[in-house]
């Protein structure tokens, strides 16, 4: 005779738990490297900081890749966290379908914008 014990449940939804955890830690550690690099530059410039000091401080290719780098992070890190907001409190599909895309579209928006004034420099 065969015993089953628990239930044949089928587990259902989206399984970014983990993966979305792990992301934001990840995120969250290289935006704030990147806030300590930009922190120690900042404080071991002599003089007082305008825009020259700040254009020479992210003038070099090594500062553009990372400042890049930390533009995606902050974009991501955002998508994930307003995603997470938009699936656990709004309920109709449509609406959240809707927020979810202005979502997107806005963070692109703002890392097209943010690259393009970082490489303008």
């Amino acid at each position: 005779m065969s015993v089953n014990f628990g239930s044949k449940r089928i587990v259902v939804g989206a399984h970014y738990g983990l993966r979305d955890w792990l992301a934001q830690r990840v995120t969250a550690a290289i935006m704030a490297l990147f806030t300590l690099l930009l922190l120690a530059q900042v404080i071991l410039t002599k003089g007082d900081i305008g825009y020259d000091k700040w254009a020479g401080i992210f003038s070099s290719q090594w500062m553009k890749a990372i400042t890049f780098t930390v533009i995606l992070s902050l974009a991501y890190h955002a998508w994930v966290g307003m995603r997470d907001i938009w699936m656990d409190y709004v309920q109709p599909v449509g609406i959240r379908l809707v927020l979810q895309i202005f979502t997107l579209v806005w963070l692109i928006a703002c890392m097209g914008w943010a690259i393009q004034v970082l490489w303008r420099l």
